[in-house]
């Protein structure tokens, strides 16, 4: 005992005196913080500092972006509380019931504290710094960690926030001038917001699609914070914002959650008054999209919170704003601390609330969880790839799921038909109850419609998983226990035929089109049927890949060695066939199986085309299917030899570089074989346009009865009403039904429909002569999410996939974007039979 007291005892003193000599930012740094902007690897270099001379930090790498920089956490607290810090931490998930045993009330509250996960959103990093050596060295700060652990990511985004730095300092890094026309406010092409896959990390806190999210996801479970903020920055004249915030809160907000939000909001607000400096609460900043950092938090049972500092890439080290001030960098980094300390303080204060509160949320979710919905029935004749992938996603959020022994018969929300349905459990379904700790999470990820109290939201209003993943579900009422853990379908890959004359494989997912790119880099010659057949007992559908032995001959005795390493890989099932001799239908060495094409592949990049869009389609080739693509810059795309390549993807974008000679030359390139695929917006370039079959709409007659003219009230509208009228207009991200030709190459392995995630109110009339092959036909009204009666009305009889043939090329028509955040993954087989299978 006497050894533990001295041991204490040394501590306090060691950490008395550290505290007294540690270097200031200031002092490490050599400069103020807000003259200059930090790069990432200096601040990393002051948290190992402060992490290595304060023995109650540790400083722990939990993970690197794309470009190689570390991804780090700072965790602090008292000398007494870091002695006991693994015991706290897992006493914290057992209050969260994702380990077992009984918490034990330790009144201690845990706030974590996330910055710049917008790379150009540049002042919160330098705003770390100052807020970790005033909580572990001043008076204030050593009296709140006392029942306060405080965890700290200087940065999210590290790829994004040198991006920026680097801009910038090229420009400003002495004699501001906060002149806006200054060349140090105008980024360049793609700008710091996004990481290096030009992905917006604020969008993807749930998906995790991206390494730095994925990686991020795992700390975050590790400790399950009471208190989450996330440090942003707006428009350079804005004041700052802080919560509580907007509405809508998603329904399963608790009112705690809601109370506390405003609690914090008035201590902020305390310091904001005696400065003098404006802010703003309640407005703009909603609770309903689950892929936030303030809302995926909110639903894990945080008080999860935005705070949004004026400044933006925009405004550098400083910019005059419209009241002919100078906001500085400092200031901008002055208003983040203010709110960060303010938050460990008020937290400090009410942390046993914080504790219990935290606990009963997870006491809740688990016994009597308030949403309509009890269970989520995944039916089990969905195709094995789509659930697999969606329990790698459940796996990621800790949402439990498993097998039911009962075989009863339910009525329940079919997802597909959008309507009430019974179903026969059975041994084969993934049920996913929310009588568990993430119920929350999983209502928010899952439920058909989420309620929405207002229909002014920040972002888009639908992402149900089942649509999202394309798979047929069930919400149910009832309470459906879990008996058994799930285990995957296995494959039967033995191949035991000596040689033999095919190999075929289904074609229905994506991890089909992986297996099929590794297949085509190899230089294997591979064909798709183009009509349904049955051989050997087997029915295969259009789009099933035939790998004959003949024709690649040139592989001799690997030959067979590389198709069973590829099948291997991708865990993909492949029959070995004897015979090309059709039961029914084609024959394998009819012309009715086409070849397939290792295309080269052009991507177009640069000003001009959306980051996000162009970010999307990078990220899918280079991470998810592993396929080689070309990106071009606009700015020198007409110098490029296009017929070097088999297919040009234009992502979304606003483009004025199809000018009528760019026009006619890309046309010329799709006749002689070239393959155009539009995206989004940038259909809007090739609209109406001479050799192109796209029309906003297909007569005069249609145009005059969808552009209706105002009436008196609309012209007349009070101005407090015209943002509400806009809306009737708009769609901010809304599921709608609609009908596919599933007998089209670029809708091969789906059914006669598909659901498509509508994020703009972009309209286009059936193409006269190609394929309309997925198309809205009909009254367009969601299945899911807000969309405004203008739009819909507009939408109805309208193109959503097309496909024009011209000359030996084709012009691909994507009105909506079956790549969106990478999460929509029932649209990446349609966009991959864009790029390999249409011809």
């Amino acid at each position: 005992m006497k050894n533990i007291i001295a041991a204490l005892l040394f501590s306090f003193i060691t950490i008395n005196t550290i505290a007294q000599s540690i270097q200031s930012p200031k002092e490490f740094l050599g400069y103020e913080l807000g003259e200059r902007f930090t790069r990432h690897h200096r601040v990393v270099d002051y948290f190992r500092y402060v992490g290595e001379n304060m023995p109650n930090v540790t400083v722990e790498q939990y993970g690197e972006t794309y470009e190689h920089r570390p991804l780090i956490t700072a965790t602090f607290s008292s000398p007494e509380n870091m002695a006991k810090i693994e015991e706290i931490r897992k006493n914290n998930l057992r209050r969260a019931k994702l380990e077992d045993g009984s918490a034990t009330q330790d009144d201690i509250a845990i706030v974590w504290l996330s910055y710049n996960i917008h790379g150009n959103e540049a002042s919160s990093i330098e705003a770390s710094m100052a807020t970790i050596y005033e909580l572990l060295t001043s008076d204030r700060g050593k009296e709140w960690l006392k029942n306060t652990v405080v965890i700290m990511d200087p940065c999210i985004n590290p790829d994004g926030r040198d991006r920026y730095a680097n801009f910038y300092n090229q420009y400003g890094a002495s004699n501001f001038n906060p002149n806006g026309d200054a060349i140090e406010h105008h980024e360049p092409w793609p700008g710091g917001r996004p990481n290096h896959y030009l992905f917006d990390l604020n969008r993807d806190w749930a998906w995790q699609t991206q390494q730095e999210s994925t990686q991020r996801a795992v700390i975050y479970h590790k400790w399950m914070p009471h208190v989450h903020v996330d440090f942003h920055e707006q428009g350079y004249n804005s004041p700052y914002y802080f919560a509580p915030a907007a509405e809508p809160f998603h329904e399963v907000i608790t009112d705690w959650q809601r109370e506390f939000q405003t609690t914090i909001g008035k201590n902020h607000a305390k310091y904001f008054d005696k400065e003098g400096w404006l802010y703003f609460t309640k407005e703009r900043f909603d609770l309903l999209y689950p892929s936030y950092g303030d809302t995926y938090p909110t639903y894990n049972g945080a008080i999860g919170m935005t705070y949004e500092q004026a400044g933006h890439g925009f405004a550098g080290l400083g910019i005059i704003t419209e009241y002919g001030d100078t906001l500085t960098l400092k200031d901008r980094v002055m208003h983040h601390y203010t709110t960060g300390i303010s938050t460990v303080e008020i937290s400090s204060q009410n942390a046993a609330q914080l504790s219990n509160q935290f606990g009963k949320y997870f006491n809740e979710a688990t016994s009597s969880p308030s949403a309509r919905y009890k269970t989520y029935v995944i039916s089990g004749n969905n195709n094995p790839d789509k659930i697999d992938n969606l329990l790698k996603f459940l796996d990621k959020q800790q949402i439990r799921y498993g097998t039911t022994n009962s075989r009863k018969s339910f009525k329940g929300f079919n997802f597909n038909s959008n309507s009430s349905s019974n179903v026969t459990l059975s041994g084969k379904d993934v049920i996913i109850s929310t009588y568990q700790p993430k119920s929350k999470l999983v209502t928010s990820l899952f439920e058909p419609v989420a309620k929405l109290s207002d229909s002014l939201t920040y972002d888009i209003t639908a992402w149900s998983l089942p649509y999202a993943y394309g798979l047929e579900t069930y919400a149910l009422t009832d309470r459906i226990n879990v008996d058994n853990t799930y285990n995957k379908v296995d494959v039967n890959n033995s191949l035991s035929a000596d040689k033999p004359y095919a190999y075929i494989s289904k074609y229905n997912s994506l991890d089909d089109v992986k297996w099929l790119s590794a297949i085509l880099q190899e230089g294997i010659n591979a064909r798709v049927a183009t009509k349904p057949f049955s051989l050997q007992g087997k029915s295969y559908d259009r789009g099933t890949i035939v790998i004959t032995r003949r024709t690649n001959e040139k592989f001799g005795s690997k030959f067979d060695e590389l198709i069973k390493k590829h099948a291997a890989d991708y865990y993909r099932q492949i029959d070995a066939v004897t015979t090309g001799f059709a039961d029914s239908g084609t024959d394998l060495g009819s012309g009715d199986i086409a070849r397939l094409k290792a295309p080269k592949v052009a991507l177009l990049a640069g000003e001009q085309t959306s980051s996000l869009g162009f970010g999307e389609i990078w990220h899918f080739f280079e991470q998810q299917i592993n396929y080689p693509v070309t990106a071009i810059g606009t700015d020198y795309f007409n110098q490029v030899e296009l017929s070097d390549y088999d297919v040009l993807i234009v992502p979304n974008g606003w483009y004025s570089l199809f000018d009528e000679s760019t026009l006619k030359n890309v046309s010329s390139w799709v006749r002689d074989g070239g393959k155009l695929i539009l995206v989004g917006y940038a259909l809007n370039a090739f609209k109406d346009k001479n050799g192109f079959g796209l029309k906003e709409f297909r007569s005069d007659e249609e145009k005059k009865a969808l552009d209706k003219e105002p009436t008196e009230q609309e012209i007349l509208m009070n101005y407090n009403k015209e943002e509400r009228d806009r809306l009737s207009s708009s769609i901010f991200g809304a599921i709608f039904k609609i009908s596919l030709d599933n007998t089209h190459p670029l809708a091969y392995g789906y059914g006669r429909e598909y659901f498509t995630l509508k994020t703009s109110s972009a309209r286009y009339a059936f193409l006269d002569n190609g394929g309309n092959v997925g198309i809205l036909k009909g009254e367009a009204q969601p299945v899911s999410g807000f969309a405004g009666y203008k739009a819909t009305e507009k939408l109805e009889d309208s193109l959503v996939f097309g496909v024009q043939d011209k000359g030996s090329g084709h012009v691909i028509y994507m009105v909506d974007n079956p790549l969106f955040r990478a999460f929509w993954e029932n649209g990446k087989l349609l966009f991959s039979n864009a790029v390999f299978i249409v011809d």
